[in-house]
């Protein structure tokens, strides 16, 4: 390159730059190492955290320590299938693009609905896009948000709503549920609930859905994917839009990301869907074909009248979740969350008699997590468990006080619960 330039050092190359933005120094950064003494530094930083398998874990509050099959990354991982974009030149990308066809076929098949995207960035970001779905498809203002709803959530509405031109209103809680009491007016565009929600409890969700209706707003639930196979669908209790954070379907926990969304809705509200839609069509000599479609709706073809600003995906994780769904099977959907469930009982009826704990919502029903308060602060106690080996959390709050969260997924043993409430009782007592 300097030769073609006609220059003899990288100097020269800079040398039409001011002096007053040369940095007139050597970058203050260490010299290269080799790869062993680069991986032994990496491998000595990464031991200074504590991951998930470090303790039993108990966490949840939205990503959660469900078991990941060797056969899901074995295949997510082959060259064909590792990338995180959607490919936009269809000749050369079959393989590819029917595995998000399928993934999009299976979320169908999930929530009852009728269309899904190849998946957005998170469950927060899914739900914004939900929200302005709703808000295109009403052409109202006002947008109801269930108190249960994740903050994290919240705040993604609150920072998009800023400039979308809408402020989330809270529907109030009683006893860690959603109040059914909260008028539904005419003006509302979209009624948002989580189900089950922050608390882990299962919320009113056909009453809810059904007022929403009534008043011509559409309604948003945010489920989990992995209660599916126990509990009703978001298309059979009266969602227009579900979303959801897909980490659990076969994805680590990762040290909170990449995750992927998930987003599936009515046919009405197709045109109104943000990011991709792969499409199923046939060729010129009749055989089965995939391509992207209805792509006037996205920002690379008409920025200006775009239904969103997010024209990408997570397709990696999308794989990776479409592997899973199909391992496990509606037969193993159901037996996972059958034992999701009878595990979570036993471990709130576990910590609910320990000393120096309670339910927080003992008159709740709850599908694999549950909230606990503590005679101690609540952070201490977290702090503490985790010295004893168990890892649960986050502490969240409502009017009752802050409470921690306790999840129980399918990897949990009668023996690791039995610990935990021990452990509770110990750390409980100091």
């Amino acid at each position: 390159m300097l030769a073609a330039c006609g220059l003899e050092s990288l100097d020269d190359l800079f040398a039409h730059l001011p002096p007053g933005v040369v940095l007139g120094r050597k970058l203050a950064i260490p010299e290269g190492l080799s790869e062993l003494d680069l991986v032994r530094e990496m491998a000595s930083l990464a031991a200074r955290n504590r991951h998930a398998d470090d303790a039993v874990c108990f966490a949840g509050g939205g990503a959660y320590d469900h078991y990941v099959p060797a056969i899901v990354w074995a295949l997510a991982g082959r060259s064909e299938l590792y990338t995180s974009y959607t490919p936009y030149q269809p000749v050369l990308s079959q393989g590819l693009l029917q595995a998000l066809f399928d993934y999009q076929s299976i979320v169908c098949e999930l929530t009852s609905l009728e269309v899904s995207n190849a998946s957005l960035y998170d469950g927060a970001t899914a739900l914004v896009e939900a929200v302005h779905m709703a808000l295109a498809a009403t052409r109202r203002t006002r947008v109801l948000v269930s108190e249960a709803v994740d903050p994290r959530y919240w705040a993604a509405l609150r920072t998009y709503g800023r400039g979308a031109g809408y402020e989330p209103e809270p529907m109030h809680l009683g006893d860690g549920l959603t109040s059914t009491q909260q008028a539904v007016d005419d003006d509302v565009a979209a009624v948002v609930v989580q189900h089950p929600n922050v608390f882990g409890n299962l919320e009113p969700v056909r009453e809810l859905f059904g007022a929403a209706a009534a008043a011509g707003a559409r309604a948003i639930q945010v489920f989990d994917p992995l209660s599916l196979g126990v509990l009703a669908p978001p298309g059979e209790v009266g969602a227009d839009i579900a979303v959801a954070e897909g980490q659990g379907l076969g994805n680590h926990l990762s040290y909170g990301g990449p995750y992927l969304g998930i987003v599936a809705a009515r046919m009405a509200d197709v045109r109104r869907m943000p990011g991709r839609i792969v499409g199923e069509t046939t060729d010129v000599e009749g055989q089965p074909g995939y391509v992207l479609t209805l792509q006037a709706r996205e920002q690379h073809i008409r920025r200006e009248k775009a239904t969103s600003n997010i024209c990408t995906n997570q397709t990696l994780m999308a794989v990776a979740a479409t592997v899973y769904l199909a391992w496990l099977g509606p037969e193993g959907l159901a037996e996972l969350g059958r034992q999701c469930m009878a595990k979570a009982r036993y471990a709130a009826d576990r910590l609910g008699s320990a000393s120096g704990a309670r339910l927080a919502h003992p008159n709740a029903a709850f599908f694999k997590e549950f909230g606990v308060r503590t005679d101690r602060d609540a952070h201490d106690v977290q702090r503490e468990l985790l010295g004893e080996g168990f890892l649960v959390g986050p502490v969240i709050g409502d009017a009752g006080g802050p409470l921690l969260l306790v999840s129980v997924t399918e990897r949990r043993s009668r023996e690791e619960i039995d610990g935990l409430a021990k452990a509770f009782e110990e750390v409980s007592s100091r």
